[in-house]
Parts: structure tokens; sequence; C-alpha cells
């Protein structure tokens, strides 16, 4: 299933990705399609933590979500389409929500790269933290919701994000641990529409995932 990739990498560099760990967190509106990403791509094991389960307002931005399986656990529906995609998959999810009491049971040093697609502030900060203490390399979504424009997305480091409110919370953050390390994002530079409630597409979500990938891809295949 992978004949073209190979015809555009080499057989070399698909191997480095078969061979590649990636720990993805969160399955949601940028995780889902990280996912659909990784997979195609040919990353050889993953593994996913989510602990949500689909409701019907995930229909219009989560790739494996569907009138079928609402109620069902999004790490359940994501797996299945993986291995859908690929059988031959090594892929592992955890149904669990990740706080400052779990967080190393998790995350250690046997990924090269995690993706932090995940909705809560302070996992996203604790990832930040442990990057300095294990050697995985990160790359965190910020804010895709209130957002329409998938072209204002860039990946850049957090201490040059702009008009992202959750990026302008984390870089205070950051700055008040001291973390002096360049902490890669995928962050969008259009002001978000002001409205309430919280609204959002699959516009910029999915745009957001497949930056998160590509950012792996690429560093992958410069070494």
């Amino acid at each position: 299933m992978f004949e073209r990739t190979i015809a555009l990498i080499g057989q070399d560099n698909f191997q480095k990705l078969q061979n590649s760990k990636v720990l993805l967190i969160g399955v949601g509106g940028v995780g889902s399609y990280a996912l659909e990403a990784l997979v195609r791509n040919g990353i050889g094991h993953i593994t996913i933590i989510d602990a949500d389960k689909i409701e019907l307002s995930n229909l219009n931005r989560q790739l494996m979500t569907c009138q079928d399986n609402i109620g069902t656990s999004k790490v359940e529906a994501a797996t299945l389409r993986a291995r859908a995609i690929n059988p031959d998959i090594d892929i592992a999810g955890y149904e669990v929500f990740l706080d400052k009491s779990n967080i190393e049971e998790y995350i250690d040093s046997n990924y090269d790269y995690i993706i932090d697609a995940c909705d809560t502030i302070e996992v996203k900060f604790m990832l930040m933290e442990l990057s300095l203490k294990y050697s995985y390399k990160l790359i965190s979504a910020m804010g895709t919701a209130k957002k329409i424009d998938p072209t204002k997305l860039e990946i850049t480091t957090l201490d040059k994000t702009r008009n992202d409110p959750l990026a302008r919370i984390l870089r205070k953050k950051v700055k008040d641990a001291h973390i002096n390390k360049k902490l890669m994002v995928v962050s969008s530079t259009e002001n978000p529409v002001k409205m309430v409630p919280l609204g959002s597409n699959n516009l910029v979500p999915s745009v957001a995932g497949l930056l998160c990938v590509s950012f792996i891809i690429n560093d992958i295949l410069k070494h």
C-alpha cells in the first residue's frame, strides 16, 4: 500500500518512518486528522490517548466520527479506522484523562515524537516541561476554534505565535517556569471570531493536524 510513498522518499527513508514511535494525545478535530496522516505515511508504531466518547457535535470536524459510532470511545473508533487502513500497524490506545497525578505513567523516553492535540492547558504545559526531561520531540497544536482560514496556520515556535489566546497563556506559563527551550507549535495568525458559544469546523483543525505530522515526517527524513 505504500508504493507511492516509497517512490517519493525511497525505501531507506520509508524504513525510518516504519521504525518511528509516535504518541498522539487527543484524537479530536486536530488529532483525528493527525492520526490519519501518521497511518497513511507509514509511521509504524503509534500510541493514542483520549478519554472522550464520540458525541453528535463531533461530526462536523472529527474524521473517524459518524452516526453509527456516537457514544463509543474515540480511542476505539480511531484505532479501528487506523487498522482498517493498515492492518499491520502497531497501534495502542489508552482511554485516560491525563493530569499531574498520572502523566508520567504514559509520558517517557520511549517515544521519538509526541503530538499534543489535546484541549487542556495544564496537560499542554506539562508536556512542554517533560520534553526537557525526556528525549522526545514535541509538536503542540494551539487554538483552532473560532477560526476559519487554514492558510493562516504555520509551524513555528511558541514565542513567535500571535493572535492565539491559547498560545498566549502558554507563553506566560513557560516564561514563569523559566523554560528557555524553543517549543515547536502549530498556530494560526488569524484573529479569532468573536462569538459565544465556542464554534469550529473542520477546515482549520484538519490542516493543523496535517501540519503536526508534516513536522514529524520532514524531521525524520532529515536524519
